[in-house]
């Protein structure tokens, strides 16, 4: 438990729960990080965090379920109608995150969830999206990012890029495409404003961008990202059209396993083990190679 998250203010927080007192509960968790928050859950019963949750704006309740460990979230949205999930998380969640939280859900209720999402175009990138495995470039994109047409002048090209931008938190780069939608290269911002209005967007953007197909092994990706310093990273289908991108927050994950197989490896370590295993589990795990080391 992080020192802002002490025992005092967890046993405060449940007696603002016990006696419903919105606005006392809202006050607490006003200034925290949804990892934060997310951390308190695991000092909540669940009737005490669905109250909790179901009082946060819905942005801020998206971010927070993201957060969640896996197991933890599953439990939780096991409790919560499809509707709900649907209005307060998944319409204020970029597309791959969606997707990773309603790829965990039961057959039945994930398909409740997609039907109640209002947003038609959003539900259609998450079924995209839930299509690709979880271990490859697909499986890691979100849908949401800027594009802009090779054929466009300076004007038309901002205009659109201010109707995309509303579904982005962070842009990183705009990507060019053509009338068929490969991807060709990037625009920067500079060259964007110091173009005049006549100027259209093949006279000024970079041909050179790095890019994976979307089968693209999720430890490859990761491994491109780290190697050139890259902190998003454009996926193509196999024709070269520009199908979403990869960020780095979505591969922290993939570096963090591939890291901890390492250390497995290098310590002798033969199964899967997590480091919080018991001293019997990770004896046994290290047996074999103990006693190839003895022989």
């Amino acid at each position: 438990m992080s020192k802002e998250l002490t025992r005092e203010y967890i046993n405060e927080l449940k007696s603002v729960i016990d006696i419903r007192d919105d606005r006392e509960a809202l006050d607490k968790l006003d200034k925290l990080h949804p990892a934060d928050i997310a951390e308190i859950y695991e000092n909540l019963s669940l009737e005490e965090a669905t109250y909790l949750y179901l009082l946060l704006d819905p942005e801020k309740a998206s971010d927070v379920l993201v957060e969640l460990e896996e197991d933890e979230r599953e439990v939780f949205l096991k409790a919560l109608p499809s509707e709900i999930i649907a209005s307060q998380f998944i319409d204020n969640m970029e597309s791959d995150d969606a997707a990773d939280v309603i790829g965990d859900l039961a057959e039945e209720k994930k398909q409740e969830v997609l039907q109640h999402i209002d947003d038609v175009e959003q539900a259609g990138d998450i079924v995209d999206l839930l299509s690709y495995d979880e271990d490859t470039a697909g499986g890691l994109m979100a849908k949401e990012l800027i594009r802009v047409n090779e054929n466009w002048g300076v004007a038309t090209c901002i205009r659109e890029m201010r109707k995309q931008a509303e579904d982005l938190d962070e842009i990183y780069y705009i990507y060019v495409v053509n009338d068929e939608n490969v991807l060709l290269g990037v625009l920067s911002l500079k060259a964007l404003l110091l173009a005049s209005a006549s100027t259209r967007v093949k006279d000024i953007y970079e041909a050179e961008v790095r890019s994976v197909w979307t089968d693209a092994d999720s430890e490859e990706v990761a491994q491109i990202m780290e190697k050139y310093d890259l902190i998003v990273l454009p996926v193509t289908d196999s024709i070269g059209r520009l199908m979403g991108r990869i960020t780095i927050d979505d591969v922290v994950d993939v570096i963090r396993d591939e890291a901890e197989r390492d250390y497995q490896l290098a310590s002798g370590i033969t199964t899967d083990v997590e480091t919080p295993d018991s001293p019997a589990r990770l004896s046994r795990a290290r047996l074999p190679w103990l006693i190839i080391g003895l022989l």
